[in-house]
């Protein structure tokens, strides 16, 4: 009787769901300063609800007039997070992909640029009928129709249309940038009525060394201007380096109109794992269930957000490290790196080892810089030959490519795992053919455009002569050509695989043959045949770079697959993962050997990953 009432209850909200079924909309503000952590917290919302059998999507503003973030300066906004179809957005979409495990658009990402391209190209024709066009209403309108349009795209597998709708407004309240979309939320939340419209600010609460004391006075004037502004938030996330106590919780509801059991507190956690936990502990299901009439199942399941909880424990309790030397060309900005970092640790943590990560600036490994900062240049190879194994990622343009390549070289001669990404794999090419077969001056013509020996060349249809949007972009199919691969059996010994792309130069097909004799492998091809796409080779423990970029659908509890592979090697176990058909038990290896303290299994096509419980995370 008991379980039939359970599902007749559940059925019966089910119903009433889809009766009521009305986009809910949860916009997420910032204050006081950037980089608070308002992608992290609105992935956080995201996931719990997910867990209430929510469908949820996201959408990210930018308030910079550029179009896209595809070229921008890694150092001036961080990485560029391709999706799959080929959209160039800003790294907050990548958070989004990684926690909820779905797939975005590109116009999940809205930028004043493209807001005010739309508008002028519908004055261009004749739209507004000889209208003045303003900020308000043409450009507001346009915001909240963009809002309206995307929320209703499917984010998943079943094609199903999401329930809710979370919006991240970049920058901080005040901005001048973003007062249109400020104001465009003003008036959305009479269009869709206040039970489908909730408001979230996140602002800091600093907490001076010199007093321990915490400080309300900086989200105190954040709210004020953000309800002099027309928006009065529903809820407060108070951002702080260590716990806030209920004094200061009460302050904060006096001074800021809401009541103290919605304001909650994330401080500074071990992981970003345990935010969605702490989120959820403070009583976020019931806050959103009756703000929103989302008709939740109350009480919640006994083992609700448990993978969750044992992803944030088992990250806590790793023993062993593994160390990593990231070469690249941006390390001054680790953002730069973002998801290249996530899919080396999401590997890690499968693996049983806590990621050691240490950036080495490509040019440091240069002759040129040994003449100039001798101590520079010994330190950085002495971090690069300290570590377990080395990553080579993307980039663009000539300065630290040398480096670069002396990495490849370094980790050939010594058999240190290798992981060329993009730029990588073009590097460990051009080193291969100047040192093994004696190509003096092989290069790309990206680097020397009069190279005798051309071995990267750009592809003519991606590269017009204008910079945005033309790259070769987005999921593209990679079809293994020989059955002796190590990709294709962590990848599940499968034919072919899709994954993102960011590119405009390639290697040179003229010159495959005569490289692939010498003994490095092309395993890897586009659907045509004509592109390189995965490269190994042959008498290394794990030499392996791929033209496309797969640390993009790398997540927690599915790592990449060339990741994993490159991790395991790096601790001497990719052997033994591989002669069980890329399937660990920890029980069967000695307890020095273990992974971790939990028995669990790890399957490297991240199709699922199967805990000791049963549970399978697909």
């Amino acid at each position: 009787m008991q379980l039939r009432h359970f599902f007749s209850t559940q059925a019966c909200n089910l119903l009433i769901r889809h009766l009521n079924k009305k986009m809910k909309y949860i916009l997420v503000t910032g204050g006081v300063i950037s980089g608070v952590g308002k992608g992290v917290i609105t992935s956080s919302f995201g996931t719990i609800l997910k867990n209430c059998g929510i469908h949820v999507t996201s959408i990210k503003i930018d308030p910079y007039i550029n179009i896209d973030a595809g070229t921008f300066s890694p150092y001036e906004h961080g990485e560029v997070y391709v999706l799959d179809d080929g959209g160039e957005v800003d790294l907050d979409l990548g958070n989004y992909e990684r926690f909820l495990d779905i797939t975005l658009h590109r116009d999940n990402n809205i930028t004043t640029g493209k807001i005010y391209q739309s508008v002028i190209n519908k004055e261009r024709k004749g739209d507004y009928l000889g209208k003045t066009v303003q900020v308000v209403p043409h450009i507001t309108d346009a915001i909240q129709e963009w809002v309206e349009r995307v929320a209703k795209h499917s984010v998943c597998e079943t094609n199903k249309e999401p329930e809710v709708c979370l919006i991240e407004l970049g920058g901080t309240i005040g901005d001048i940038e973003g007062m249109p979309f400020v104001e465009a939320f003003r008036q959305f939340q009479f269009r869709v009525k206040r039970n489908n419209f909730c408001c979230v600010h996140v602002s800091l609460v600093p907490q001076p060394r010199s007093t321990g004391e915490s400080k309300t006075k900086p989200t105190q004037s954040s709210v004020r201007e953000l309800r002099g502004l027309g928006l009065s938030p529903d809820l407060i996330v108070c951002r702080s380096e260590m716990p806030i106590g209920q004094s200061v919780k009460e302050k904060i509801s006096n001074f800021c109109h809401v009541p103290a059991e919605q304001v909650i507190c994330i401080h500074d956690c071990p992981s970003i794992y345990h935010v969605p936990i702490l989120i959820e502990n403070q009583g976020i299901v019931e806050f959103f269930n009756e703000r929103l009439d989302l008709n939740i199942e109350m009480p919640r399941p006994r083992k609700f957000m448990q993978k969750w909880r044992d992803l944030a424990e088992r990250n806590d309790n790793l023993q062993k490290e593994v160390h990593i030397a990231l070469v690249g060309k941006y390390t001054k900005l680790e953002d730069s790196y973002a998801s290249v970092t996530k899919a080396l640790q999401h590997s890690a943590i499968s693996a049983g080892y806590r990621l050691k990560l240490k950036y080495i600036e490509a040019a440091n490994l240069e002759e040129e810089t040994k003449s100039k900062d001798p101590v520079l240049y010994h330190e950085a190879w002495q971090q690069l030959c300290k570590s377990n194994g080395v990553i080579v990622p993307g980039g663009f343009g000539k300065r630290g490519i040398e480096g670069k390549i002396q990495a490849c070289l370094w980790c050939r001669h010594t058999q240190k795992p290798f992981l060329g990404i993009c730029l990588g794999l073009q590097v460990a090419t051009i080193e291969f053919t100047r040192n093994v077969l004696n190509w003096e001056g092989a290069n790309s013509t990206e680097i020397d455009p009069e190279t005798q020996y051309p071995v990267v060349i750009d592809m003519p249809e991606h590269n017009p002569g204008q910079m945005g949007g033309t790259m070769r972009l987005g999921r593209r199919q990679t079809n293994f050509c020989s059955e002796k691969s190590v990709l294709r059996q962590l990848y599940g010994n499968v034919d072919s695989i899709d994954e993102r792309h960011r590119h405009r130069y390639e290697v040179n097909p003229k010159y495959i043959e005569e490289i692939e004799k010498a003994g490095m492998k092309f395993v890897g091809r586009d659907i045509d045949g004509e592109r390189m796409e995965i490269l190994e080779l042959e008498g290394h423990p794990y030499y392996v770079a791929t033209q496309f970029h797969p640390e993009y659908l790398s997540r927690p509890l599915k790592p990449s697959p060339p990741f994993l592979g490159f991790i395991l090697a790096s601790v001497g176990k990719l052997n033994h993962f591989l002669a069980k058909g890329c399937r660990f038990t920890p029980k069967e290896l000695s307890s020095d050997d273990s992974l971790s303290d939990d028995e669990m299994n790890v399957t490297s096509s991240f199709q699922k990953v199967t805990l000791a419980n049963g549970d399978v995370c697909q």
